[in-house]
C-alpha cells in the first residue's frame, strides 16, 4: 500500500509541476486595472471571417517552434523529465488509479444515453450523448464538442450585444480546437503508443509511424500519446483565462476539472499518466499563441 502511495505522488508531483511551469508565465493584460472592463473590451477588434481557420498553421508552427525560442529549453526539460517520470511508473500508476477508483465507487466503464443522432446508413451518428456516471461524465469534458458549445455561447452573447471579445473569445475556441487537434493527432502518429485497455506489456508498446490505414482500423492501438482530451481542455482554459483575465476562478476551476478528467481518463483505462505532460503543453502554449495574436499590446514569445 505505502509503495502504492509512493509511486501515486511521484506522478502527481510531475503533473503538478507542468501546472506550475503554465501559471507562471507572465500575463501580457497584467499592466490593465483588473476592474477596468472597458479598457479591455478595447483591446478587441472585430475577428474576421474565418481567421479560426486561416491562422491554424500559425498555429501549429508557434507550438512547434517554442521550445526553440529564447528560454524555451526550461519548458522543454520539464515536460521530457517530467514524461520520462511518468513513462517508468506509468503501470503502477495506472493500477493505482484503477484500484482508487474502486474504493471509491467511480465505475470505470462509461456510460451513455444518446439523446440526439442522425440516422443514416451503416449506422447512426451521434450528436449528443448524456453521461450515465461520474466518470464519463470527467471524460465527457475532454472531448472537442465542449469547447465548440462553449464557443458558440460566446458567439451568440457577442452578436446579440455587439461584444467584439466575445466574438473573438468564439473564434479563438474554435481555432484551439482545432489546432490542438491536428497538433495532437500528428504526435499520435509518430510515436504510436498502446491505449492501456489495449496493452500487449506493462506500459504500453511503442510503434511508431503506423501506416494510414492500419492506424484506422486499429486506432486504440496508437494513439494514446499525447492525450487529446488534456490538449483541448487546457486550451480551452488558458483561452478564457486570457481573455478574462478579470475572473480569477477560470484557472483553479479550468485545472481542477482537468485534474478529474485526467484521472477519469486512467480510471477507465483510455490513457497513460506519461500522455498528460506534453499534452499540457500543447494545449498551453496553443491557447496562449492564439490569444497572444489578436492583443493590441507588444506580443513577446510564447514559451512555458
Amino acid at each position: 500500500m505505502l509503495k502504492k502511495l509512493r509511486v501515486m505522488l511521484t506522478g502527481v508531483f510531475a503533473l503538478f509541476f507542468i501546472t506550475l511551469q503554465a501559471q507562471k508565465a507572465d500575463s501580457i493584460q497584467a499592466s490593465l486595472p483588473v476592474n477596468d472592463l472597458a479598457k479591455r473590451e478595447q483591446l478587441y477588434a472585430k475577428p474576421k471571417s474565418f481567421s479560426f481557420i486561416t491562422n491554424l498553421p500559425k498555429d501549429v508552427w508557434g507550438v512547434t517552434r517554442s521550445p526553440f525560442q529564447k528560454n524555451g529549453w526550461k519548458g522543454l526539460l520539464a515536460v521530457a523529465a517530467s514524461t520520462a517520470i511518468l513513462i517508468h511508473y506509468d503501470q503502477p500508476l495506472l493500477n493505482g488509479a484503477m484500484s482508487l477508483g474502486r474504493d471509491i465507487h467511480w465505475q470505470p466503464q462509461t456510460d451513455y444515453k444518446v439523446v440526439l443522432s442522425i440516422k443514416k446508413s451503416g449506422g447512426d451518428i451521434k450528436l449528443f450523448k448524456m453521461p450515465q456516471n461520474i466518470n464519463s461524465a470527467f471524460y465527457n469534458l475532454g472531448e472537442g464538442w465542449i469547447g465548440v458549445a462553449i464557443g458558440g455561447g460566446f458567439w451568440l452573447q457577442g452578436k446579440i450585444s455587439n461584444n467584439y471579445r466575445s466574438l473573438q473569445t468564439a473564434s479563438d475556441l474554435m481555432e484551439g480546437f482545432t489546432s490542438a487537434a491536428i497538433l495532437t493527432q500528428v504526435v499520435k502518429r509518430v510515436t504510436g503508443r498502446e491505449s492501456p485497455f489495449e496493452r500487449t506489456a506493462p506500459g504500453g508498446r511503442w510503434q511508431p509511424f503506423p501506416s494510414f490505414s492500419e492506424f484506422g482500423k486499429n486506432t486504440s492501438n496508437y494513439d494514446a500519446f499525447p492525450s487529446g482530451h488534456l490538449a483541448t481542455m487546457m486550451t480551452t482554459v488558458t483561452i478564457l483565462a486570457d481573455n478574462y483575465p478579470e475572473n480569477k476562478w477560470i484557472k483553479p476551476i479550468g485545472y481542477t476539472l482537468i485534474g478529474l478528467t485526467s484521472f477519469a481518463m486512467m480510471n477507465t483505462e483510455v490513457h497513460w499518466a506519461g500522455d498528460y505532460p506534453l499534452a499540457l503543453a500543447i494545449g498551453y502554449l496553443n491557447g496562449r499563441i492564439i490569444t497572444a495574436r489578436h492583443k493590441k499590446l507588444n506580443r513577446q514569445p510564447v514559451v512555458l
